[in-house]
């Protein structure tokens, strides 16, 4: 249980970061998330690898805790800040501009094109695990994916006219 929670910890506590966009809530949840692994290891089957499992327990418990909570929202802006300090200026500004770019349009997603989109570009889950965490068929996964993209397409392109119009 130690190297499960020294492997899992981070990644659990950010995604769930994600999810309720409360620190104190996330810690909480990461212990609940640790405490049912503990009580209900009996139960894995092994038909998913064990992060894939971690994450759908994760997901649901952030779910309720959301559906408790009226004030919650996604927030992630976190999601675009990684600095890249082997660039050089020019490609560093570029690379904060797109980052700004899709942080700022990250929020105009649905709630369910967000998950999909964080489940797979930040947790590099697959189509089939992300179907598995969230609960759906793999094909509302696709369509999903295909309409995020498409809006962040859209909105990352709407915002870098307005900013270039700018400058």
């Amino acid at each position: 249980m130690r190297a499960l929670f020294a492997r899992y910890r981070v990644a659990l506590y950010r995604w769930l970061l994600r999810l309720v966009d409360d620190g104190t809530l996330a810690e909480d949840l990461l212990s609940e998330v640790f405490l049912d692994v503990w009580r209900q290891a009996d139960s894995f089957e092994g038909r998913s690898s064990v992060s894939t499992w971690l994450l759908a327990i994760a997901r649901y418990k952030a779910l309720s805790a959301r559906r408790r909570r009226t004030d919650a929202q996604l927030d992630e802006a976190t999601m675009s800040r990684v600095p890249d300090t082997v660039d050089d200026p020019e490609i560093s500004l570029q690379k904060k501009d797109r980052a700004e770019a899709l942080r700022r349009s990250l929020p105009r997603l649905s709630p369910e094109h967000r998950e999909v989109i964080d489940l797979a570009y930040y947790h590099s889950k697959s189509v089939k695990e992300i179907a598995e965490i969230v609960g759906i068929n793999e094909a509302t996964v696709k369509t999903r994916m295909f309409y995020a993209r498409k809006k962040l397409a859209e909105s990352v392109s709407e915002w870098h006219k307005r900013n270039t119009a700018s400058r």
